[in-house]
């Protein structure tokens, strides 16, 4: 089920909406819980399970990490440690099975594993995520536990950002979860934002998606310059209005339920620097492998040289994180190589130069990076 869909518009969200604003305070966890799982199990419902499943393990595993960290942290740890270990291994099992399976039989040239060819289960790169901020940050202390299972749960598998983010931290809405502001100028700003967002997914995206696919189609035989260049401008607006689009709608249905969501979107094609699109483009996700691989494994604070590993290593995960194909590894390497470059000396080369040189060379790096 997605959001501009005649179902979700016209039938799901009114139903949820209604019942939402009838139902007492104290009860309104309790019917998103319901409802999260059956916008969650629409398409696939055997992967319900998988969902509470995840939910579950996190849940147990915070409440242990709660009870000994301040009294046994090496126990602490090991439930950190084993949490991950299972969050990771779901998200590799489902999501990147099948191409580790393809690329061991082509290596040794015979079928020594069968690809499963499973449904990847909807936004488990996302909640994936999210279930496992949740313990980090409550072994840091960066958080409080939540003791409550339907508040937890509602929080993993909450519907507006289920689909394609934001990657929402439990520590960012523990208190909304609890107690969070319901008003009529909250809900119209919701309203005003899911519409915005819309717009830009069903009027912008899908139409200009189009000409993508009319280029995309043709034989390499026909293709001209100019047609090429159109088709690749198209895909880069494309894949913005689409994917920001789908944020804008998440940000105003969390809204209309009293929530609010980070932006995940800045402008990002008026950067003047590779550096300053990816702060600007997926902040979530940019955020969220800052926060839990980049600075973990150093940062910038152990040299210029496992600085630049530091690097080379998130956006290898990065772009694995977008896709199950080795064709996004080389997506992340791609960037990895152009940061690289901006941290050694492009950085202060373009600070000196005018400013539209900095923005036509992140706009054409970016083009290029899309058409791998």
């Amino acid at each position: 089920m997605v959001f501009s869909s005649i179902l979700f518009m016209f039938i799901y969200l009114p139903i949820i909406l209604a019942v939402y604003y009838i139902c007492p305070l104290k009860w309104r966890n309790f019917w998103l819980f319901i409802v999260n799982f059956v916008f969650y199990g629409w398409g696939e419902p055997v992967y319900i399970v998988l969902m509470l499943f995840s939910i579950f393990i996190n849940y147990i595993n915070g409440l242990f990490i709660e009870k000994y960290k301040k009294t046994d942290r090496k126990r602490a740890k090991a439930v950190l440690v084993v949490n991950i270990v299972i969050n990771l291994s779901l998200l590799v099992f489902f999501k990147y099975f099948d191409l580790l399976a393809n690329t061991l039989n082509q290596m040794v040239g015979s079928v020594l594993i069968l690809p499963l060819n499973l449904a990847l289960p909807i936004g488990i790169s996302f909640y994936t995520f999210q279930t496992m901020s949740y313990p980090i940050d409550l072994y840091r202390g960066d958080t409080r536990v939540e003791k409550n299972f339907i508040n937890f749960g509602s929080y993993v598998a909450l519907f507006p950002q289920l689909i394609a983010g934001p990657i929402v931290r439990f520590k960012d809405i523990a208190d909304q979860l609890r107690s969070r502001i319901h008003s009529s100028d909250k809900f119209s700003s919701g309203v005003r934002r899911f519409t915005v967002g819309l717009a830009k997914k069903v009027l912008i995206a899908n139409n200009v998606g189009i000409l993508w696919d009319t280029y995309a189609a043709m034989p390499a035989s026909e293709l001209t310059v100019v047609g090429s260049w159109l088709g690749i401008i198209a895909f880069t607006f494309q894949i913005y209005f689409d994917f920001s689009g789908y944020s804008d709608m998440a940000i105003g249905l969390g809204r209309m339920i009293g929530f609010e969501f980070l932006e995940n979107f800045n402008y990002p094609y008026i950067s003047k620097t590779v550096t300053e699109f990816w702060r600007r483009w997926h902040i979530s996700l940019s955020t969220w492998f800052r926060d839990y691989v980049y600075i973990p494994l150093g940062g910038n604070r152990k040299g210029k040289r496992r600085q630049l590993l530091n690097i080379l290593i998130v956006w290898a995960l990065t772009g694995l994180w977008h896709g199950a194909n080795w064709t996004f590894l080389v997506w992340g390497m791609y960037y990895a190589a152009f940061l690289i470059i901006e941290k050694l000396w492009l950085l202060k080369a373009l600070d000196r130069s005018p400013n539209f040189v900095g923005h036509i060379y992140t706009v054409l790096v970016v083009i290029c990076g899309w058409v791998i």
